[in-house]
């Protein structure tokens, strides 16, 4: 996959900790930014978290999204699964944001299936 050439690897890394932080200002809970390069070539970043209902799903979806806009004119390549809102996948081609339900999240585990990427501490 190519990188997307616009920004640094450090510009794309503080895009990922702002994505995070986004969805920890609208209460998303148990929030884990992976770091993927040494493991893959598919992205960068894994921000994982979960919302506890739809609404709130949603809610920190439209935060992500329009942080980001608002702040970097960085916008989503492709968002998918909205409606249901039991996983939403937020695309950004060097970072993707998983928003899940609590038993969407328990049911993946993409922190197991990912478990060699080291943790990125963004608080």
């Amino acid at each position: 996959m190519t990188k997307n050439k616009k920004y640094s690897d450090e510009e794309i890394k503080e895009l990922a900790i702002k994505a995070a932080r986004l969805a920890e200002n609208k209460k998303a809970l148990d929030i884990k930014l992976l770091d993927l390069r040494k493991i893959t070539s598919m992205t960068d970043y894994f921000i994982i978290c979960t919302g506890e209902v739809e609404e709130h799903v949603k809610a920190i979806v439209k935060s992500v999204e329009k942080g980001l806009i608002k702040t970097d004119n960085f916008k989503a390549y492709h968002i998918e699964g909205y409606n249901n809102a039991n996983w939403v996948v937020m695309d950004y081609f060097d970072f993707v944001v998983h928003i899940f339900k609590p038993e969407s999240r328990e049911y993946y585990n993409l922190e197991k299936l990912w478990g060699d990427a080291p943790e990125v501490q963004f608080a």
